[in-house]
């Protein structure tokens, strides 16, 4: 999954997309400038991806609310999660939230949202996750991350809980450190992992992993990275069936030490599904000739290939395989109404 510089559908994109066939494509700020331009983009997106494929991509966001939104007014704003945990009537205001931003982010051909955050807070946050995590209460967070799951997925859009196995306790930014956790494996176990447990049962189609180091749960690899914690933990213990999406592979706390390419390499042995490269178009395509490469040396096998592409195609069919096409008049009524 990759990102794309501007809010055209750009050649480099487009030949990309033709060449190379990707799960879907992540949006930014600097992609977005209105409503009607968003949907134009996601629709040519769209265009392209089943002209030369046959089966749409996943375009996905971060809809958060409060701090981490792409959308800004005239779409709804949302204070965000601390916000959410702490109001007289949490329930209803997290189920508000995913109805109407599934809405809106349907309405403009948006079909993924890398939320909500899962992460359960353990006194002073770390500056980057300032107002993003619901509570400090493991059975809270549960709660209201299932809530805005299946508000978000009853209304189509896929929703995606993060930061597998919980980045509550980090004290440093992933963006550009590599975070420790120290937290004791039954803690974890009991605290970080149940909102996850939650959002599984709840259906959850996506999960984002942490760029964090988990000693208790494997010494020397991040999460990322980890096959002890993707495999092992999450898809074999746990029982997760859906998409295991990486957080984006360019962050300081994962290359700070080997390239992007390698990254994706060492990522996907370790169980992921999707890749997530969010600027840079090289590192993504040099994560495509380095894996291809390992798979025809029979350095990975065809069946785990095989297996995450099954994924995959599960959710497309599943969430946006025949959606409704877009239409740029809906689009306009709606945020004219609105505003």
């Amino acid at each position: 999954m990759t990102g794309l510089p501007c809010p055209i559908l750009d050649k480099d994109t487009e030949t990309l997309i033709r060449n190379f066939n990707p799960a879907g494509i992540i949006l930014f700020s600097r992609n977005i400038e209105d409503p009607l331009q968003l949907a134009t983009l996601c629709r040519d997106l769209q265009d392209a991806a089943v002209k030369y494929h046959g089966m749409p991509l996943f375009i996905s966001i971060d809809q958060e609310g409060g701090r981490v939104a792409r959308l800004k007014a005239p779409f709804t704003i949302f204070p965000g999660n601390e916000a959410i945990g702490k109001d007289e009537n949490p329930l209803e205001r997290a189920k508000e939230f995913g109805y109407t931003t599934a809405t809106e982010m349907k309405l403009v051909g948006l079909n993924m949202n890398l939320a909500p955050v899962l992460d359960v807070r353990k006194g002073e946050t770390e500056r980057h996750l300032t107002g993003r995590t619901f509570s400090e209460n493991h059975k809270t967070v549960a709660v209201l991350g299932a809530v805005v799951i299946k508000a978000l997925q009853d209304n189509g859009i896929m929703a995606v809980a993060k930061h597998f196995p919980g980045l509550g306790r980090a004290d440093m930014d992933p963006h550009y450190h590599l975070p420790v956790i120290k937290s004791e494996k039954e803690d974890i176990e009991k605290l970080n992992l149940h909102p996850f447990r939650s959002a599984i049962r709840a259906r959850v189609a996506g999960i984002m992993t942490s760029h964090a180091l988990y000693p208790s749960l494997d010494p020397e690899k991040p999460a990322t990275l980890s096959s002890i914690i993707l495999s092992d933990l999450l898809r074999d213990r746990m029982g997760f069936k859906g998409l295991i999406i990486t957080d984006d592979l360019e962050m300081g706390a994962i290359t700070g030490n080997r390239s992007v390419a390698q990254a994706a390499l060492n990522s996907f042995l370790a169980g992921a599904d999707i890749l997530l490269v969010c600027k840079e178009q090289q590192g993504l395509l040099d994560g495509i000739d380095l894996i291809r490469n390992k798979i025809l040396s029979r350095e990975i096998r065809e069946e785990q290939l095989d297996q995450s592409i099954s994924r995959i195609m599960t959710a497309k069919r599943k969430y946006i395989e025949g959606i409704e096409k877009i239409s740029l008049k809906k689009v306009e009524k709606y945020f004219a109404l609105k505003s």
